[in-house]
């Protein structure tokens, strides 16, 4: 089946990443059986941009949100591109399809003073789970990186030498990010206790052992897992923050803002971020000049 073959296509010649194809995958399985149920029809070469529209009327009106809708769209855009591709249809149905607007929202992050008070007040508490707990918000606010970059982060990435980490992110592609020397300190002292953790500690069944490559285990010396590293992160993080929405990505988003509210050239963020293009950092600008609004008001006379 043509869908079978564009699946393998994102997944090996572009090399997505697991959740996105995963993603790709449910947005086809939802508009081939659609067509079934709608139109009776299985054949890709009898769909016409009508029927594509009427999709999109029944996701709109069953209240899915038009980013997502936006994203099923730009599916069916891959997946049209590929079967033009491939000759198995003459006519692209998606250059008649205008896709919903999106409104603005500007990224969520937790202001300076309170994640000073997260490392500088908040007891983790004592041993290996606690220092773990506290590297996972360390990480995730010292370098902006991506919760799957964390959880497949490996000891071997750590490059204490030249204080950068070694991150794999979206489409395979590597990038470097600088550290402190006193992150360098942390880092060390959770390698150290990790080591001895499992060490001196006797697992129930199949575990983790001292060769396993992962930075970050559970409890357990598994690796990690998403999950894993929400419960954490919510747990801290909503002691000093009243954010509705707590997640491993706010902390990406704080450390984006934070940087260019200090100073940091758009370019340079952008690289740390691992970004493809300027416009996905451009984003963190607007709190920027939120903030420059805020100062403008409190300092100028005639504001």
């Amino acid at each position: 089946m043509e869908k079978e073959k564009f699946i393998d296509y994102i997944q090996y010649e572009k090399r997505y990443s697991p959740h996105t194809v995963s993603a790709y995958r449910n947005d086809l399985d939802q508009f081939f059986s659609f067509l079934d149920i709608q139109y009776n029809i299985s054949d890709i070469q009898e769909v016409t941009h009508p029927m594509i529209r009427s999709w999109l009327v029944l996701l709109m009106e069953e209240k899915i949100s038009p980013r997502s809708v936006n994203r099923k769209l730009t599916t069916l855009k891959s997946f049209y591109k590929f079967l033009l591709r491939e000759g198995k249809v003459s006519i692209n149905p998606m250059r008649k399809i205008i896709s919903p607007r999106i409104s603005k929202k500007l990224p969520s992050f937790v202001e300076k003073e309170k994640m000073a008070m997260l490392f500088e007040t908040i007891n983790f508490g004592t041993g290996f789970p606690a220092l773990r707990d506290q590297l996972i918000l360390e990480i995730l606010y010292v370098t902006g990186m991506r919760l799957s970059e964390l959880i497949n982060l490996k000891e071997t990435d750590i490059d204490f030498h030249q204080s950068t980490l070694k991150v794999l992110g979206k489409r395979n592609k590597e990038r470097l990010i600088p550290f402190s020397s006193k992150f360098a300190v942390f880092l060390k002292t959770y390698l150290q206790g990790k080591k001895t953790y499992l060490e001196n500690t006797e697992f129930p069944g199949p575990s983790g052992n001292l060769d396993d490559p992962w930075l970050l285990i559970t409890d357990s010396g598994k690796k990690s897992y998403p999950r894993y590293i929400y419960r954490a992160v919510t747990k801290y993080l909503s002691r000093v923050t009243t954010l509705q929405k707590i997640s491993p990505h706010v902390l990406r988003h704080t450390f984006a803002t934070h940087l260019l509210n200090n100073g940091a050239e758009l370019n340079a963020v952008k690289e740390l971020l691992g970004h493809a293009n300027l416009s996905a950092t451009q984003v963190y600008t607007h709190n920027t000049i939120e903030k420059l609004k805020i100062i403008y008001k409190q300092a100028h006379p005639k504001a």
